[in-house]
């Protein structure tokens, strides 16, 4: 790893250059933490995928099979957040600091007070966006009337399969663009004493400056995620943790300690 920024106490984050190799130890030292400690990662997973489910079925009780691709593809922005137990869980165990209930939940509670919520604003427009995004293109494609009443019909025609690819490329840009906001800003706001503005700035240059290991991240994200919500999102309960935990190991990689800590 090599420098490329300066760092003081509560100050501009110092930006290191990382390499894959440093993406794949990030990965297996969140695997470590999941398997030391699986009830935590269990809990926070068990919570994400029973959001996801619940909000599946309501897509398909009321009738709405349209919105299952863009609520697949925006249900990962939220990840993050239910992560940020799983990232107190990994700065404790890397310190030697108690591992209990208290002291975790006591953590992510307390999060309110502090520049986590105004990220999750950020989040939450991005959301909207791709949620305005998605229901112009289900017009354009379908219609006012959505076009058709299941999921099926929808995949069977031109404009069922236009609008799936086109929703996909413009998901995955605004997916994109967020990731590179928040790959290691949650993790940041939680260790340090520091606005949602200057974790967000660190992480994009974190990102940019590091874009082919970063991408391979994002990759493993993407992937872990997909293939954890098929089996009607109960993959989510081990994908979660593992990358919530490997999160804040890649945070620590690519983001220097400060300066007298």
């Amino acid at each position: 790893m090599t420098i490329t920024d300066s760092n003081v106490p509560g100050g501009k984050p110092m930006i290191r250059t990382i390499t894959a190799e440093d993406v794949y130890a990030a990965l297996a030292a969140g695997w470590a933490d999941f398997r030391a400690v699986p009830a935590f990662g269990l809990f926070f997973g068990g919570i994400y995928a029973a959001a996801g489910i619940a909000i599946l079925l309501t897509l398909w009780v009321v009738g709405l099979p349209v919105w299952i691709i863009p609520f697949a593809l925006g249900f990962p922005l939220i990840g993050p957040f239910v992560a940020i137990g799983l990232y107190e869980v990994s700065r404790r165990r890397e310190e030697g600091l108690p591992l209990d209930w208290d002291a975790i939940l006591s953590a992510v509670w307390g999060q309110r007070e502090r520049q986590i919520p105004s990220m999750a604003f950020v989040v939450l427009a991005a959301v909207l966006v791709w949620l305005w995004a998605a229901a112009v293109l289900v017009i354009l494609f379908l219609g006012r009337s959505g076009g058709y009443s299941d999921f099926g019909a929808i995949l069977g025609s031109a404009n069922g399969t236009a609008l799936v690819l086109t929703g996909t490329i413009v998901g995955g840009v605004i997916a994109f663009l967020l990731f590179a906001l928040t790959a290691v800003s949650l993790p940041m706001l939680l260790d340090r004493d520091v606005d949602y503005v200057t974790a967000m700035v660190a992480s994009w240059q974190a990102v940019t400056s590091n874009l082919q290991p970063m991408l391979h991240w994002a990759w493993i994200v993407a992937a872990s995620l997909f293939v954890g919500m098929l089996p009607l999102f109960l993959g989510l309960v081990v994908a979660l943790p593992v990358l919530g935990h490997g999160t804040w190991h890649l945070y620590r990689k690519v983001i220097a300690p400060e300066r007298g800590v």
